[in-house]
């Protein structure tokens, strides 16, 4: 018996030195590249002191700030196109019952598991299909001189990014709506509330936690997205697709300093996101208390 209990003390220690070590193969690299962001000399691993010298020379640079422009741009739109259609597709779908539920269901969660670099070689084919036949059309009904062309850029990536992220406020909001609470609704109807003001005084307050946090969440992953970004983003360039072509001459404290900057957006927003949905999960268990 004694033998036992030790061997299962070891067996213990010996799994918690294994996840110290996974977390420290994890976390120490981005440790890392923080604080040698604040590297006051010319070289990222050569540490002479403390400055924030590299971030200012990042916020002075025209072309990182221009990057972070389309960056922020395709990340608030998609987030709003993400959120907009996401919840109408998932109020939606909570109408939906029998095989057809099974098999919205599947192409959901297929946006969300789909390999980045599929998403983003598929809507390259996409657009350029797309693309010639509508700008042969479009040449073709000009009434004269140069027609326009269509061309890859912002929009092609607000396209590709809601497509995935869409399925996450799906997601979201979907499991909100199961655990709402329907005799609030109902009761609405039975005293004469048109089905807009339902939806807008009592529906929607509930879902207000979940379509944040998709929201966010959305934001996030668009602004992060380099895969994606890569095949259909065209002449525009994003922060990440800036920092990968950057460090192809080498990896400097700005390229770090800019990295720890995108660290702190998306841990951030994370963090607000996650609040949001713990506060959602605790109203719920309060509301199940009391009922």
């Amino acid at each position: 018996m004694p033998n036992r209990h030790e061997e299962g003390r070891r067996s213990k220690r010996a799994l918690n030195a294994y996840s110290a070590l996974v977390y420290l193969f994890l976390y120490v690299p981005i440790v890392t590249v923080v604080v040698l962001s604040f590297n006051a000399g010319m070289h990222a691993t050569d540490l002479r002191g403390f400055s924030l010298r590299w971030y200012g020379e990042a916020w002075r640079d025209p072309f990182v700030t221009e990057a972070l422009r389309n960056s922020l741009w395709i990340a608030t739109t998609t987030a709003i196109l993400a959120t907009l259609f996401g919840t109408m597709a998932a109020l939606a779908l909570q109408r939906v019952r029998g095989p057809l539920r099974a098999i919205f269901d599947g192409l959901t969660y297929a946006a969300i598991m789909v390999p980045g670099i599929v998403i983003g070689i598929s809507t390259l084919v996409f657009v350029i299909l797309a693309f010639d036949w509508l700008n042969g059309w479009i040449a073709y009904l000009w009434p004269g001189g140069s027609p326009p062309q269509l061309e890859m850029g912002r929009i092609t990536v607000v396209a590709a990014h809601t497509l995935f992220t869409m399925a996450i406020v799906v997601v979201l909001v979907r499991a909100r709506a199961a655990g709402m609470d329907r005799s609030l609704i109902e009761a609405s109807d039975d005293l004469g509330a048109t089905p807009w003001r339902t939806f807008r005084q009592v529906t929607l307050p509930q879902l207000s936690p979940a379509i944040l946090a998709g929201s966010l969440l959305a934001f996030t992953f668009s602004f992060d997205d380099f895969i994606i970004a890569l095949f259909v983003a065209g002449p525009d360039n994003t922060l990440p697709l800036y920092v990968f072509s950057s460090i192809r001459r080498g990896v400097t404290p700005k390229i770090n300093a800019i990295a720890s900057v995108m660290l702190f957006v998306t841990l951030t927003l994370l963090f607000v996101a996650q609040i949001v949905l713990r506060r959602q999960a605790q109203a719920r268990q309060r509301a199940r208390e009391v009922v």
